[in-house]
């Protein structure tokens, strides 16, 4: 329900959404499950899959899973280490890939339209593996000059999305700089955010803007954590409704 609910408020700011796997090392129902609910409102997903907690078998399963319920579309990610237990390293994302090159295009699949795969990377030199993908998204940042530096210096034939992230609170914040320092919010956000809530959002909306002025990035996927409402609500306030934009913007 929560889900159907955010799909239905972001629906016109938002070209697609991004189903996340079970990225605290938990059991959750399936992303490719997911996808196919956001499919079916509609709405065009892409399911994320996360190398942590599988092997080839289990990866072969998921992708005749996703051919049954039309889900064509997968952002590949390693994943965070679990709260229990340790993680199995049986399959990396550059596995996947090839899994999805190979098996995923073998005479089982005859009929299925192709997988797009896309992969993240952080802002540094990207692997060369990853270039073999269809899209790339960036890390997290909360800076257009950071991500301009990135991308005026990093060559990439497919689409390239900016990731952006809305700062929910200034508890937040700090968290996200304590357990991922390359995640780190700048000072002056944290302090905007402590005064007033809805910053954070402001903050993003002005990213997104300014992420589509840059030119070099075919979008923006934005986290919008739990404001996902104030987030629908001010981009289409400023004329960033879907019909009108011209830039993929992905959420999740």
């Amino acid at each position: 329900m929560r889900a159907r609910h955010q799909i239905g408020v972001l629906g016109t700011v938002a070209d697609r959404f991004l189903v996340p796997d079970n990225h605290l090392g938990r059991a959750t129902v399936s992303s490719i499950a997911v996808a196919r609910e956001v499919a079916a409102m509609g709405g065009r997903a892409i399911a994320c899959i996360n190398s942590r907690d599988r092997n080839v078998l289990g990866f072969r399963r998921d992708l005749l899973t996703a051919a049954a319920y039309g889900v064509d579309s997968f952002l590949l990610v390693y994943g965070d280490r679990p709260d229990l237990g340790q993680r199995s390293d049986d399959v990396s994302v550059r596995r996947m890939m090839e899994e999805i090159r190979t098996y995923g295009s073998s005479d089982v699949f005859d009929g299925c339209p192709p997988f797009e795969v896309g992969v993240t990377t952080r802002l540094t030199e990207v692997a060369p593996f990853k270039h073999a993908a269809d899209y790339c998204v960036t890390q997290v940042s909360h800076s257009i000059d950071e991500l301009a530096r990135w991308r005026d210096a990093t060559s990439f034939d497919g689409p390239v999305y900016a990731g952006l992230m809305v700062v929910a609170s200034a508890a937040m914040a700090r968290r996200l700089g304590v357990e991922s320092p390359q995640l780190a919010v700048p000072p002056w956000l944290v302090e905007r955010v402590e005064a007033d809530p809805a910053a954070g959002v402001e903050a993003v909306c002005d990213l997104v803007a300014a992420v589509h002025e840059h030119g070099g990035f075919a979008g923006a996927h934005v986290i919008a954590v739990g404001r996902y409402r104030d987030l629908a609500a001010r981009l289409e306030a400023t004329g960033w409704a879907r019909t009108a934009r011209p830039a993929r913007t992905t959420t999740r």
